[in-house]
């Protein structure tokens, strides 16, 4: 079965939607009732992804000549996981070690979007629940655990959470970070206000790209309140959506003298609402779309010899302030994360072990 994943603007909203086609150019009715569900809550770039992820999911069930309501899931998921990371093994048989075709993290993904697809249909009782509550095992939080999996799994005690019955374990690699200098050059090479305001607001506060490009000029202080407000918001435009909580960030005085000069000299005489807009090409006026950052960026890396991308600057930030001793429960209100965990797995390498102690145990005495 060839499926096809097609891009497409819903004519009501106007929101990009994605859709899963058969070769007969017919809807996958139960991937894309799932798709269809998520277009208000992820960015247009993760619902791709999970359409992605489902489609090797139907072509693999297709591969086994199975039901998607009659797999057996523990099974049928590990052989997907195989599958994904070898291919079609089923007509040779080598001798030799195979090299794998996707990293750990991309199957990591395709799990979850098959786990959160099932538990959609799930809540919408397409699939008969005694069959598919297995699909995930309850993990018990409580205890804490420093091992292989992450620096702390399983410390926030509100919440029980949900372990996959199939993950594969992901090599960890921090990304890296930018130093003051490389900022400072890539600031100067900017030909335009924009673009250094887009590169300051990212490596001085840490925001995700969908978070700064879905930006009003309501969410930024003014008349000596230094801040920056992200807001959830899911009628953007461009696509753009904060994934992190909400939150209000300090900025300096400069970045925002920086701001009012960019209204002052560059920005054009229209009423948008939004910080970062279209100026010399494109709809005038209008928000800039997701992959814009990446561009420019790309385009300073030819004049610079400097290669980055919008998520860089955020890693950047949060090394910076925990090597400023800014507590982790700080860093982790700045960086919009959901769970203490997430940020002391990603920024263990800068975090004194003492105060990672002291962290774990005020999460047990909560």
């Amino acid at each position: 079965m060839m499926l096809t994943l097609q891009k497409g603007i819903d004519p009501y909203t106007n929101k990009t939607i994605w859709l899963m086609l058969d070769e007969d150019y017919q809807v996958i009715e139960p991937i894309q009732r799932y798709l269809t569900s998520l277009i208000t809550t992820r960015s247009p770039n993760t619902v791709k992804a999970y359409g992605t992820d489902l489609k090797m999911w139907w072509e693999f069930l297709n591969h086994k000549c199975l039901d998607w309501r009659n797999v057996n899931l523990h099974q049928d998921l590990e052989d997907f996981a195989y599958w994904m990371r070898v291919g079609d093994t089923s007509k040779v048989i080598s001798l030799q070690s195979v090299e794998a075709i996707r990293s750990e993290k991309t199957i990591n993904r395709a799990i979850t979007a098959v786990s959160t697809f099932y538990d959609y249909h799930l809540c919408n009782k397409t699939v008969d629940f005694t069959e598919f509550e297995r699909f995930h095992a309850v993990y018990k939080t409580g205890n804490t655990r420093i091992g292989t999996t992450g620096i702390l799994t399983g410390i926030a005690k509100a919440k029980p959470t949900r372990e996959k019955l199939v993950k594969l374990k992901e090599t960890k690699k921090f990304p890296g970070c930018l130093t003051d200098e490389q900022v400072e050059t890539l600031v100067n090479a900017c030909d335009h206000l924009r673009n250094k305001l887009m590169i300051l607001i990212f490596n001085g506060t840490g925001m995700r790209k969908g978070e700064l490009l879905g930006l009003k000029h309501e969410d930024i202080g003014d008349f000596g309140d230094y801040f920056i407000r992200v807001v959830r918001r899911e009628d953007n435009p461009n696509g753009a959506l904060a994934k992190g909580q909400e939150r209000t960030i300090p900025v300096t005085k400069e970045l925002l003298q920086l701001y009012d000069e960019y209204l002052m000299k560059e920005y054009p005489g229209t009423d948008s609402e939004y910080v970062f807009v279209n100026i010399w090409e494109g709809d005038i006026g209008a928000p800039m779309i997701l992959n814009l950052p990446n561009k420019i960026l790309k385009n300073l890396e030819k004049k610079t010899g400097i290669k980055t991308y919008p998520h860089l600057f955020r890693h950047t930030y949060a090394t910076r302030l925990l090597r400023a001793n800014y507590s982790p429960e700080r860093v982790k209100y700045l960086l919009g994360h959901a769970s203490i965990a997430t940020t002391l797995d990603i920024y263990s390498h800068v975090i004194n072990e003492a105060n990672l102690w002291a962290v774990i145990e005020r999460e047990e005495e909560e």
